[in-house]
């Protein structure tokens, strides 16, 4: 059998700055390119520093390597016209020489083949945040509102009308968006999901729009922003009633023409992307305060679904309940696997002023507590016990005296309102203690007295983060 020769071709690399530095790494991943030398007047360039770690030797002159190594290849992307002519000259008879606009258009290429390579690691990387959570975990239940909800989810996914969520804190305007996504056409492309309320103005604009190198203080590199990794697919916007009206403008010209600019950029790109919204606030409301633009309203109400809370929706507890008790058993890995009928009875009265999230916290808590596969009303808090069952008044013994009487009743209510702040801001401090008309230090050791937690108000994210 004759041998197979493995032919190699010496290359001589001439300029490490960023485009040398990257074709060098592009030559060194290659297994049959060898990178005799790398050249370059500054000892201090990025790709001098990158051969010296891969023991590629490196000069300030070329002339050695053209003596002794004797190249294949030489790559100029100095730029330099005087040095392309004096290489031409000196270089050995056999060897290629490349530079110029031929060098430049390697860098081009080689710049496009990042920018995908970047593009097609961040849509596997949110691919498989994707697949964490499924779509059917929003349940539809038995409720009429809700059979209504599930027709229209139906009817608008395989289009590509906007659509505006509303509904209360909590709802699940998100699992809403998540099953419109598995049931459209663009289901084989990741569900992007920005939380408006998780940016400032200047970041989310960043965000979704990107940014060039340069354009600000810290802009090391080109960022693509989200509507452009979201081309041909869809992209969630979560709290939309809290984005900043600066962005909102933007936001408005980009469903006008499909057009988006990076920050600092001066091309505009064309770019396909259907967007579902949602919200808590009343827009309306926000329209007049001159919080929300009108014109971006009537563009995203072209189809608006609107999201009962839990209180309208008692007689779909049961199924409810079950199914978060199940996917709480798969978080703390803890076989539970009923609810008593007292215990389920509890959860039905109550009227769940944080919706789903509530529930959903409730039932995991309920798990951890018990020491058996069944959870029990003394299970479920304190709280939700008392309210379920007894009117404020009936809840403390009168004989304690009108003053303690009083006392706890107005720490009842005091620990109450505090809760109700937290769930209306998803846990946001600042905004809750502004809403209460409390400073913010006054808010925290209301939170300390009535030992209540942060982690049972901020909603479970799966948002890519410029990740």
């Amino acid at each position: 059998m004759a041998e197979t020769r493995h032919i190699t071709l010496n290359v001589l690399l001439i300029g490490a700055g960023r485009a040398g530095s990257m074709l060098l790494r592009m030559f060194d991943n290659h297994p049959s390119i060898q990178v005799v030398g790398v050249v370059d007047i500054n000892p201090e360039a990025p790709g001098v520093r990158l051969a010296q770690e891969k023991n590629i030797p490196v000069a300030r002159d070329y002339r050695a390597f053209i003596r002794e190594t004797s190249p294949d290849l030489i790559v100029n992307v100095t730029g330099d016209a005087e040095l392309q002519k004096k290489l031409s000259l000196e270089k050995p008879e056999k060897a290629e020489l490349i530079g110029g606009m031929s060098a430049m258009l390697i860098w081009l290429l080689l710049d496009e083949y990042k920018k995908k390579e970047l593009l097609e690691d961040r849509f596997q990387i949110m691919k498989r945040e994707m697949e964490k959570y499924e779509p059917e975990e929003f349940i539809i239940g038995t409720n009429p509102k809700m059979q209504e909800i599930a027709s229209l989810i139906t009817r608008v996914a395989p289009t590509p009308t906007t659509v505006l969520i509303r509904g209360e804190s909590g709802t699940g305007k998100e699992g809403v968006a998540r099953l419109i996504h598995k049931k459209s056409p663009w289901r084989d492309r990741p569900l992007i999901t920005v939380n408006c309320t998780a940016f400032s103005p200047t970041l989310i604009e960043s965000e979704l729009f990107g940014y060039k190198k340069g354009a600000f203080t810290g802009a090391i590199s080109d960022r693509i922003g989200l509507l452009e990794l979201a081309n041909n697919g869809i992209l969630f916007l979560d709290e939309i009633g809290d984005m900043p009206l600066e962005i909102q403008a933007k936001l408005l010209r980009f469903l006008q023409s499909g057009e988006i600019r990076a920050i600092g950029d001066n091309v505009t790109k064309k770019v396909k992307v259907r967007i579902i919204a949602a919200t808590n606030r009343k827009l309306e409301e926000a329209i007049e305060k001159g919080e929300f633009r009108a014109d971006l309203f009537y563009r995203l109400n072209t189809f608006t679904i609107h999201l009962p809370p839990l209180r309208e929706r008692l007689e779909d507890i049961p199924i409810l309940a079950y199914h978060f008790l199940k996917i709480a058993q798969a978080k703390v890995n803890k076989r539970v696997t009923r609810i008593a009928p007292e215990a389920m009875e509890v959860l039905s009265k109550y009227h769940w002023p944080g919706n789903l999230r509530e529930l959903e916290n409730v039932i995991e808590r309920a798990l951890v507590l018990t020491t058996t596969d069944e959870i029990r009303v003394e299970h479920l808090p304190l709280g939700l016990q008392n309210s379920s069952n007894k009117p404020m008044l009936d809840r403390y013994h009168y004989r304690d005296g009108l003053k303690q009487y009083k006392e706890k009743m107005l720490n009842q209510i005091e620990c109450e309102a505090i809760q109700k702040y937290l769930r209306e801001t998803e846990g946001n401090i600042s905004r809750a203690a502004k809403i209460a008309g409390i400073s913010r230090r006054t808010f925290h050791r209301l939170m300390v007295k009535h030992n209540i937690r942060l982690s049972q108000f901020r909603r479970h994210e799966s948002q890519w983060k410029g990740e």
